[in-house]
């Protein structure tokens, strides 16, 4: 049985960090690519990180360079996304999702977590 499980949101003040995990189960994260996904209220669902499965290549959302990183532990099969100098903005339901196949391609998402929620306020 395939599951995700996402977890270490919360509340940041701007400037501040998180780091979210995303525990997989059921499947390798040597076969699947995984993206990070956010959804702030009334906007679309955005794709904010991706890492192939083979773990050699990412991809970030232009307004998330240089402040997100994405990485994973094989070992867990756990995906985490590093978030630095978070600003008012980055406030949404972050998801992880397993791609279809190995890339890092916008759609083909066929597994999803239940969402973990970021909130960066002063």
């Amino acid at each position: 049985q395939v599951q995700l499980v996402e977890s270490g949101g919360g509340l940041v003040q701007p400037g501040g960090t998180l780091r979210l995990s995303c525990v997989a189960s059921g499947f390798t994260l040597d076969y699947h690519a995984i993206g990070w996904f956010r959804q702030a209220p009334g906007k679309g669902r955005e794709r904010v990180a991706c890492i192939t499965s083979s773990g050699g290549i990412t991809y970030f959302a232009d307004s998330v360079k240089g402040r997100f990183t994405i990485s994973r532990d094989t070992l867990k099969n756990t995906v985490y996304l590093q978030m630095n100098s978070l600003k008012p903005e980055d406030t949404a339901v972050y998801y992880c999702g397993r791609h279809a196949n190995s890339l890092c391609r916008l759609d083909n998402y066929d597994y999803w977590g239940q969402g973990t929620q970021v909130t960066v306020s002063s």
